[in-house]
């Protein structure tokens, strides 16, 4: 007999919804800083508007992506411990 799975929080439409826009909040005021200082470029890209915040999104890209094959080799068969 299959239990019924409760309904999360976090898999309805209006809740998902709601973290899509705080993610896309969270990511323009990461470049509110940039109109206020000013930063010495030491390596030329660096001194670009939005540079830091879209270096830390490719660094998180990254290590997902990396995590993710260190993943397939570290897996072990779904009977691994039932022998």
């Amino acid at each position: 007999m299959e239990q019924k799975k409760e309904f999360d929080f976090f898999d309805r439409p209006e809740t998902i919804r709601k973290l899509w826009i705080l993610l896309y909040v969270f990511c323009g005021l990461t470049l509110v800083p940039d109109f206020f200082t000013h930063r010495e470029a030491h390596f030329g890209v660096d001194g670009f508007f939005g540079f830091y915040g879209f270096l830390g999104f490719i660094s998180c890209v990254v290590l997902i992506l990396f995590s993710k094959l260190v993943g397939l080799f570290l897996k072990v068969k779904e009977n691994y411990y039932d022998k």
